[in-house]
This record gives C-alpha cells, structure tokens and sequence, in this order.
C-alpha cells in the first residue's frame, strides 16, 4: 500500500475534537507532516505552513470545484480580483464604518447582565459578527436569522462532508445574495449606496463583474466573517475573563488592545486551517507531496510553533507581528483583516470600558467548538459593571 494513503492521525477523533489545540501541539512535535483521510497532508510546522504561503506556484489555491473570488485563484487571475477587492477594506472605509461598528458593540454590551452570568456566546458573540457584517455590506435586519441559521448548518455540512447537504447551503445562501442583487438592480438610481450595489457597477478589464462573480464574493466575505468574527470575540473574551492581569492592564491601556488581540488569537486561533493543492513534486519536512496532492495548512499548529514563539501559551505584547499567521501571509494575506481588527479592537474597547468585571462562572465550564470551528459553543461569564 502506498504509505501516503495510510492515515497517521484522524481530525475527526473524539480526542482530537474535545481539544483540537492541546492535539495540533502534538502533531506538531511528533509528525509535522501527517496524512488523513478528512485532511489529506496537514502541515503543523511554521516554516512549512510559511513556506507554501510563499510559494502559491507549488502550493496552489485553486482546490474548489466552485468558483470562489479571489480565494480559490492563482496569480495573474488572483491579482485582478485583489485589485477590485483590496479597496473595500482601506482604511478610509474602515475609518467611516468604525461609528456603526461602535454602536452595535455598545448596545450589545448594555444588554448584557448588570451583575451575573451570560452565555457569552449567543448573548453576544454571534449576534455582533453577524450584525456588524450585515452593517458593513448594506444588508437588512430581517437577513440576521436565516443567516444564524444558514451559519449553523453550514458547519454541520463541513464538519459531517456531506457534498449533498454542502451543496444545499450553498445554494441556500446564494438564494439570499441574488435577491439582493436583484432588489437593487431594479431599483436602478434608487438602490442603497452600500458596498453590495458598489460591487454591481464593478469592472474586470472591459466588462462588469457578473452575478456569478459578485455572489462569490459576497460569500467569501460573509462565511469566513461569521465564523471566525464570532470565535475571535468568544476566545478574546474568555481569555479576559481567565486571565485577570492581562484584563487590567487592557483596561487601564486600552492602546494596547489592537496587539493584544493578535496576541491572544495568535494562542487560540480562529481559524484552524486553509487548503491548498500540489502542483509540481516537493519535499517538505522530509516528505515527498505529487502534484495533485491535497494540503491543509494548521494555523492552529504554526501559530503556536515553539521553534518560533518559545512557550506557545505564554501572553507577550512585544512579538514580531511578521511572524504571526492569524491573517495569513504572502499574496493571500486576508484582504479582510483590517475589517476584523477594528471589528475585535471597538468589542473589547466596549465591552472593557461598559464593565468593571468579567469573569468565569463558578461550575460552569465553556464547551469547545468543534473543526472546523475553533473558540467556543458555550461561554459561561459572570458580569460586573460599576466598582468592582
């Protein structure tokens, strides 16, 4: 039997899904490159995960059936998106957007326990990605709770691979960007100034961005938002609640909260992992990959690497940010991220300076998320405002 189709770890394992950290640290130390049958080749080392992010000729993006902009695209076709895509999330934009990111962050603060427990998760966690986003792209309310939903069934699908039942969310949550388009193409001059209809007058080259192209997109943009904004909030909060000290030197720093929360998402990642695919034979870590062969790079494991961070889990503001891969890095570093950054610096800002306490609950413990989310299902904190 070919030994590359023998599986040396199981993503899917009941060990590996009660702490998929605690797991990945593992992998990295005793088998940095491991096959699977969920994940083919995982790579759990910083220099291997940065050098296929380095080299996007070998290690190539282009690993879905469906068409996905720009993040399932190779250069030159990859450049001409990031080009449409990149001024979306300048810091122009970013500057304008920041008093209704505000808002939404302080009312949700203000509807949380005066003094007392909250489940942390559903009480604010997933209601703030999931407002901010469809703030950001000009969608209405009434859009929030099929797309709670779409969300959860989403990750069922992923986590279960079920291509039938993938297909149908896919298909669902296209449902709800073509009846945007729509509403706003036949509005024509009436139609909201938001960045959905911005997307509708669009050019690659000559011609107009078409449906197919701006429903990608807004996809890309909407499903890794949702997710990874949710479990940064659960794990940035929870961190907090954990660890006291750090929780008042941010209150009485709050300048510091912009490195911190890379810091802190940097010991519990977000995202647990992207694919690639081989497109020439290499040698990585001491195994041969062939062209064709499918590869999952563990930001979960890399970000966590003691040949570059030392302890792994200890809290320190002064790192090199260039190592850090929460966004990625190379020419598919998250177009989004100074999105997400100003999305987790304006929640913790609020949520600190609305609060004078957050903590554990007492004999109520958090339940882990599951691959391929990270963070939390549940997250138990107790509350205090007022003089602690």
């Amino acid at each position: 039997m070919d030994k590359k189709t023998v599986p040396q770890w199981d993503p899917r394992s009941e060990a590996v899904l009660q702490d998929q950290i605690a797991a990945y640290d593992e992998m990295r130390r005793r088998c940095p490159v491991a096959h699977s049958e969920y994940l083919n080749w995982s790579l759990f080392r910083h220099e291997d995960v940065m050098r296929a992010l380095h080299d996007p000729a070998t290690f190539s993006n282009a690993v879905s059936s469906h068409l996905a902009v720009p993040s399932g695209m190779d250069p030159p076709q990859h450049t001409v998106y990031r080009r449409i895509i990149d001024p979306y999330f300048s810091d122009e934009r970013m500057r304008a957007f920041e008093p209704a990111c505000r808002a939404i962050a302080a009312q949700l603060v203000d509807s949380l326990p005066d003094n007392g427990a909250t489940e942390f998760m559903s009480a604010f966690a997933e209601d703030y990605a999931l407002r901010v986003q469809a703030a950001f792209l000009g969608w209405p309310a009434e859009l929030h709770a099929p797309l709670r939903q779409w969300t959860r069934k989403n990750h069922a699908a992923t986590l279960a691979r079920d291509r039938a039942a993938l297909e149908e969310v896919a298909l669902e949550f296209d449902g709800y960007i073509r009846e945007l388009l729509a509403l706003r193409r036949d509005a024509g001059a009436n139609a909201p100034d938001d960045l959905t209809t911005s997307l509708l007058r669009e050019r690659v080259g000559e011609r107009l961005l078409n449906e197919e192209e701006i429903v990608s997109i807004l996809r890309n943009w909407t499903v890794g938002e949702l997710s990874t904004i949710a479990a940064s909030v659960g794990i940035i909060a929870h961190f907090l609640a954990t660890q006291p000290d750090v929780q008042r030197q941010l209150r009485a720093a709050p300048q510091l909260l912009p490195a911190a929360a890379d810091e802190i998402l940097r010991i519990h990642a977000p995202l647990i992992a992207n694919r690639r695919v081989v497109t020439q034979p290499v040698h990585i870590a001491g195994q041969d990959l062939a062209p064709g062969d499918r590869v999952t790079l563990m930001w979960a494991s890399a970000n966590r690497d003691e040949a570059v961070f030392g302890d792994p889990d200890e809290f320190r503001l002064d790192r090199d940010p260039a190592q850090n891969l929460l966004y990625g890095a190379g020419i598919h570093v998250c177009p989004g991220a100074p999105l997400a950054r100003l999305e987790l610096r304006v929640f913790a800002d609020e949520l600190l300076s609305r609060t004078s306490r957050i903590a554990p609950v007492p004999g109520r413990s958090p339940v882990n998320a599951v691959y391929p989310a990270s963070g939390f299902l549940e997250l138990p904190l107790w509350i205090e405002r007022g003089g602690s």
